[in-house]
């Protein structure tokens, strides 16, 4: 079954040593929750990070929902 979050997350060693990146760009995933823990809008990321989309933001946060909230069933 394929993983959901491979649509719009991508972990290759020549990225960024392995780091979890939006696909097709050097941008880590990480970047979007330190963006919200920090107080910073969704649209703030957007604006910073263009070549992010907010479909692929939004996905992606979506799946990392789903995989809390199965951790805690």
């Amino acid at each position: 079954m394929p993983n959901p979050a491979n649509e719009v997350i991508a972990k290759d060693t020549e990225i960024l040593g392995g780091t979890p990146v939006f696909r097709g760009t050097r941008v880590p995933f990480q970047a979007l929750l330190d963006y919200l823990e920090g107080g910073q809008t969704l649209d703030a990321f957007l604006d910073d990070f263009p070549t992010v989309t907010r479909e692929a933001a939004v996905h992606a946060l979506e799946h990392a929902k789903s995989l809390i909230v199965a951790e805690l069933q």
